[in-house]
């Protein structure tokens, strides 16, 4: 079982730099015990104009059967036990030694070069003998879509015997220009898509499956047109498992498209409304209402659901009388944007302890976000399909039931008043809706009827007299609230 990763270069940035960033040396051979066999990593070629990795695994097929695994995870029959393709086509054998052999290299991590791993590289991946259930046509379909130029020739089943026809490997060869792919990019795609062409895993594939895949797929799978296949192939068609890669997949995808704070819309001011003073865009306006409204809630400890960015993270760090923060995302990227714009790793040690960013799905209840005494959803509830809805309240509402809740969300109504909107166009690709006013209000009152609160309104933005403001804003209480210093921005509507 053969595959080479290559990369060209010049004498101010050598190809060697492949070495570093593999984590192997070019200049000598290397060999790695595996649970199936031996991997051995040398250099074929090592220049500063051209050079190539190769990684070599030589399967045991008695281990194999030793640990009783064949394909799927089920015994192969009789012989087919002993002989079978598995010490020579690339599978999910494969795909495991990349990612024990290369492990840094997949995560994008290089010490002695981190700019380096940062950087795209032209890239060259051969792998002689790839089983390819679905054939060229698939393996183009899986490829192409994340930047590769694909050549997947059809193996012959005999050369002396061309009327036999092909049999079902490809002999394939990926090219990536300078300036598309990291290396990192490269290693994930080949760990996933390599068994998922196979169409077979060499060990049972359990609940953990799920994540692996979600953490290899980051910022391509999401968004890949043949994201049901490659979730159900990789997961050995285990319905339950597919079934809640592909929910989660959805919201990391939702997550990623809403990019809250930089969008025209949200950024836009009304040239319509008459004003003295310098234009304040739409984004400003929310965090300032939310921040108002923790404020007479007289909340300290905060949860920003759905945070993003971190936008709103960093405005509520700003008040000290938010003594713990925290941010809720379902998408790893947005998370290291927000620990990237929240200077994590330089706060100090105090200013540390008030804020937690970590990973969730508002589609599942969590302990962790038990506690609190507020909570945000701004600009989140559009994203998510109607059906899913109850979910979202339950987990928040039912199960979390923070003393207070803000959820923000568009007033479609207001969409007339955007010059640059469309007619009958949501404000965002991704807006699974947009509600009016009153079934906003409906929404609302519904949703504290169910789980025990109560709920006013607060217009965000110019208040049109036709159409209402460009922003609505719930405020949920739960119990006795402190007095604030809100009371006529807002219109009460008690839940029965």
């Amino acid at each position: 079982m053969f595959l080479t990763i290559s990369t060209t270069g010049s004498p101010e940035r050598p190809a060697t730099d492949l070495g570093f960033l593999l984590h192997k040396h070019p200049g000598k051979a290397q060999a790695f015990s595996t649970s199936y066999g031996r991997a051995h990593v040398f250099y074929p070629e090592a220049g500063d104009e051209r050079c190539t990795a190769a990684l070599l695994l030589e399967v045991d097929p008695l281990a194999l059967v030793r640990r009783g695994k064949g394909r799927g995870g089920a015994p192969d029959a009789a012989l087919g036990q002993y002989v079978n393709d598995r010490p020579y086509a690339a599978s999910s054998l494969l795909a495991v030694a990349l990612s024990t052999v290369f492990s840094s290299a997949l995560r994008g991590v290089c010490k002695a070069l981190p700019e380096r791993a940062e950087q795209p590289l032209p890239l060259r991946v051969e792998v002689p003998a790839l089983p390819a259930r679905g054939g060229p046509g698939l393996v183009r379909a899986l490829f192409e879509p994340l930047g590769w130029t694909v050549r997947a020739e059809p193996v012959p089943l005999d050369e002396r015997f061309p009327q036999w026809g092909d049999s079902r490997y490809v002999r394939l060869v990926l090219d990536a220009p300078d300036g598309t792919l990291t290396l990192s990019a490269a290693l994930r795609h080949l760990y996933v898509l390599l068994p998922v062409l196979d169409d077979a895993k060499h060990y049972w594939v359990s609940a953990d499956e799920v994540d692996k895949l979600l953490r290899a797929g980051e910022g391509w799978l999401a968004e890949h047109p043949e994201q049901k296949l490659i979730t159900s192939r990789y997961l050995s068609r285990r319905w339950s498992l597919t079934r809640e890669a592909m929910e989660r997949l959805e919201l990391v995808r939702l997550a990623d498209a809403d990019d809250r704070d930089v969008t025209e819309i949200d950024n836009a001011v009304n040239e319509d409304v008459d004003t003295e003073e310098q234009p304040v865009p739409l984004a400003v306006r929310r965090r300032e209402a939310i921040l108002a409204a923790l404020e007479d809630a007289g909340a300290a400890r905060v949860l920003d659901l759905g945070c993003g960015q971190g936008q709103l993270v960093q405005a509520l760090l700003k008040d000290v009388r938010f003594t713990k923060v925290v941010g809720v995302d379902v998408s790893m990227r947005a998370l290291t944007v927000a620990a990237r714009r929240l200077k994590l790793e330089r706060m100090g040690e105090r200013q540390a302890e008030r804020v937690e960013l970590f990973q969730g799905s508002l589609a599942y209840t969590d302990k962790r976000l038990k506690g609190y005494d507020a909570a945000v959803l701004s600009e989140v509830v559009e994203h998510v399909d109607v059906e899913r809805l109850p979910a979202l309240e339950y987990a928040v509402f039912g199960s979390a039931r923070p003393r207070t809740v803000l959820v923000t969300t568009p007033n479609v109504e207001y969409n007339v008043r955007w010059e640059s909107l469309p007619a009958g166009h949501v404000r965002h690709g991704d807006h699974r809706f947009e509600w009016t006013r009153a079934e906003f209000r409906q929404w609302a009152e519904s949703v504290a009827g169910q789980h025990g609160y109560e709920v006013a309104f607060t217009p965000v933005g110019p208040d049109d007299p036709e159409v209402g403001p460009p922003t609505q804003m719930a405020v949920f209480t739960r119990g006795e609230q402190p007095a604030g210093r809100g009371g006529d921005r807002t219109e009460e509507v008690t839940a029965a």
